[in-house]
């Protein structure tokens, strides 16, 4: 049974913000809030605090990515997932620099939606396959050429082309033959080297550099 998750639910139209409701309701997600705009999410979620929120990026008042920023200074250990209609390149690379945690399109199922939250407050990182082409197309158009100021070890390559990959923490260590612990330790030293921030900003550095591929 899935553990009780916490959602705020932030977009200015109001069918589609009910439609989320009965659906994740149904699927055992708890509901603490709605908002309309993005303003009004980063003031509703300082004040119930939910586990996860699911941001939509275009907005009045405030948009998604800018709510995401604020609320992020905020409320560093809340999650947010941005819900967008069309996967546009300098959206997500904003999105990813104001720490947002997953990025979906709007078209995706409530099953991938549902996913993607128990994803995110699993520390994973969650990505429609259809953005992890946008973002990779956008790396590529910023930067083609390879860098190598920064090397990582072969067997940090290894885990971070299977996060890449879209492997989990415990799949990654039943793939190396590793416990969740070292793996944990190598994205910490990933992470160091490469100036990531998450799993996310990783891998595109790490695409950038011609370490690893997406597929």
């Amino acid at each position: 049974m899935r553990r009780a998750i916490r959602l705020l639910l932030a977009d200015d139209h109001r069918m589609l913000r009910e439609g989320l409701r009965r659906s994740l309701d149904e699927l055992g997600f708890t509901i603490v809030g709605e908002a309309r705009n993005g303003a009004e999410a980063v003031d509703l979620a300082a004040a119930v605090q939910p586990d996860v929120v699911l941001m939509d990026v275009t907005m009045p008042e405030l948009d998604g990515v800018e709510a995401t920023r604020q609320l992020k200074e905020r409320l560093p250990a809340t999650f947010i997932i941005m819900l967008t209609m069309h996967a546009d390149q300098d959206v997500l690379a904003e999105a990813i620099r104001a720490g947002a945690n997953g990025y979906l399109v709007k078209d995706c199922s409530t099953d991938e939606i549902a996913s993607a939250i128990d994803a995110v407050v699993t520390g994973e990182t969650a990505l429609s396959p259809r953005l992890a082409a946008s973002m990779l197309a956008e790396v590529r158009r910023q930067d083609g050429s390879p860098q190598s100021d920064r090397v990582i070890t072969p067997r940090e390559e290894e885990v971070l082309q299977l996060i890449a990959d879209g492997c989990s923490t415990p799949e990654v260590a039943e793939q190396l033959f590793i416990s969740q612990k070292t793996v944990k330790n190598h994205l910490a030293s990933i992470y160091q080297k490469l100036d990531a921030r998450d799993r996310t900003q990783a891998v595109l550095q790490a695409v950038r550099m011609g370490i690893v591929s997406l597929k």
